[in-house]
């Protein structure tokens, strides 16, 4: 009868507290319906890896040998040797982004741009806080507001992190609705957040450009950040099985059947790195507070970058638009919006933060294989 206690004879405060982490987590996706697609399977992923003596971990199991645990196979194989799930779900966002409001306004790039600055500032604090280099890049990119491209650049550069830097990184893309207002307000006067743009006129952009766009982007970024080629590339091929209207129903597949197949297998498949004497440590702490730090001057510097603009310009922006340019899409643009017609009933800026949203998305990618390239050749 030994058996039967022996898991609460090997039990751990800190597999209790990873309990009530992985509780909490549920308690977000379910209740306050924060990134429930992910937030859920992770949460409930870092219940299972932390049962002693966990069947879900490869183990040594008496009378019967070796084990092989799901989810560490799982982790092994889609993440740890070739990073395949969190690049096959690139497809399915790219399937779903219609890149139409920034090939319209093409200046709205530079907000996506902008508004990335945090990344940067986040991986200096980091190493001057003593993280390895791979690590602090690694960290910073939780600011890019894009949880597949962070898991990525995280294991590419083989960070010991992974699980807090995952964790922060969705919890932080689901509460954009809090972090936002608050960052955009600490830079912002009310005369600010009120100056109304003029609705732009829908524009009817070519088919053959909306298939040459990804394509070109590819070839561009892949030039100037070759580490970024499977980031990018995913993502465009995904968004030229959209556009090229002869494969619709792959398309489909990709933005539905795909990419929540994806998202529910990378959330469970992340929770292997969430194993109690891992994930339990001051430096947890430290990238959830520099990870919130990252998201918050993001937000902040692309505000900023517009009103600077505004110096020169006869015709104002509205800075909030700034905000819009991280990866968070679509819940950025419509914060944005959410916050206008809180300021003013009449204010539209939803197509105007879409598009700098819509540059976020490319931004973000962009941003990743540049540190991935400078972070490797300093290795």
């Amino acid at each position: 009868m030994e058996f039967l206690i022996e898991g609460f004879a090997a039990l751990t405060y800190k597999q209790v507290i990873m309990y009530v982490i992985g509780l909490f987590l549920i308690f977000l996706a379910i209740k306050k319906e924060y990134e429930p697609a992910l937030l859920l399977p992770i949460g409930f992923g870092a219940i299972l890896v932390n049962l002693p003596l966990s069947g879900v971990l490869n183990q040594v199991m008496p009378g019967i040998g070796e084990s092989r645990g799901v989810i560490q196979w799982l982790f092994e194989t889609g993440i740890h040797a070739s990073e395949a799930m969190p690049l096959l779900l690139f497809i399915g966002i790219g399937a779903m982004i219609d890149f139409t409001p920034i090939l319209s306004r093409p200046v709205f790039f530079l907000f996506g741009a902008a508004a990335h600055f945090g990344i940067f500032a986040t991986i200096s604090l980091a190493t001057l806080l003593g993280f390895d280099l791979k690590d602090a890049a690694a960290i910073g990119i939780i600011g890019a507001a894009d949880g597949p491209t962070t898991i990525l650049v995280s294991q590419v550069l083989r960070s010991t992190y992974m699980g807090p830097i995952a964790v922060a990184a969705y919890s932080y893309m689901s509460l954009v609705p809090i972090i936002q207002p608050f960052a955009i307000r600490l830079v912002t006067s009310k005369k600010e957040r009120q100056i109304k743009m003029n609705i732009v006129a829908s524009v009817e952009i070519p088919k053959a450009l909306k298939i040459i766009f990804p394509i070109v982007t590819t070839i561009v970024i892949g030039f100037i950040a070759p580490a970024a080629v499977a980031l990018i590339g995913f993502l465009m091929f995904g968004n030229l099985l959209r556009e090229c209207t002869v494969l619709d129903s792959l398309s489909e597949a990709a933005q539905k059947t795909l990419s929540n197949l994806i998202t529910l297998l990378l959330g469970l498949t992340i929770s292997f790195t969430m194993q109690a004497d891992q994930f339990i440590t001051r430096e947890t702490l430290l990238i959830m507070v520099l990870g919130l730090f990252a998201f918050i001057l993001d937000t902040i510097g692309g505000v900023l970058f517009v009103k600077i603009i505004n110096i020169f310009l006869k015709e104002k922006i509205n800075p909030m638009i700034g905000g819009a340019g991280i990866s968070a899409f679509p819940m950025s643009a419509r914060v944005i919006q959410k916050m206008a017609l809180k300021e003013d009933p009449n204010n539209f800026l939803l197509m105007h933060a879409v598009s700098a949203n819509v540059s976020g998305q490319i931004a973000s990618v962009a941003a990743s294989g540049l540190v991935l390239s400078l972070v490797i050749s300093n290795l």
